[in-house]
């Protein structure tokens, strides 16, 4: 079991920046993918960045350039950072764990609402 709060959403102006921050109740070491997700109002949610515990990164191709994810181990947290931010940003941002044991198992934190004002 993983339990992820996230923190640091806000309203910030077109080309902003923002952290996220997702603290885990656990060691991240021992989780085999993090990652950060969005879903805007009446649409699915979607991948935004993942991190894997090698340190292995992938984004999607609207954020890169301008989203960076990042993990610490020392305190169990996975950061988005994101810069220049657009309205199109604009969503609720999901932190979610992937592991893998004999099926893998997700787990999701409660989200933080992200507004760019134009």
């Amino acid at each position: 079991q993983v339990r992820l709060v996230e923190s640091g959403g806000g309203l910030v102006q077109t080309g902003g920046s923002l952290r996220l921050s997702c603290a885990a109740s656990r060691s991240i070491d021992n989780i085999d993918v993090m990652g950060w997700y969005l879903q805007a109002p009446g649409l699915q949610r979607e991948l935004v960045a993942q991190v894997t515990w090698t340190s292995s990164t992938t984004y999607a191709d609207d954020v890169k350039g301008r989203f960076t994810i990042s993990r610490d181990s020392a305190k169990n947290t996975v950061y988005l950072q994101m810069n220049s931010l657009k309205p199109e940003d604009t969503a609720v941002y999901y932190c979610n764990a992937a592991v893998a044991a004999v099926t893998w198992s997700y787990y999701w934190g409660q989200g933080t609402q992200v507004t760019v004002s134009s």
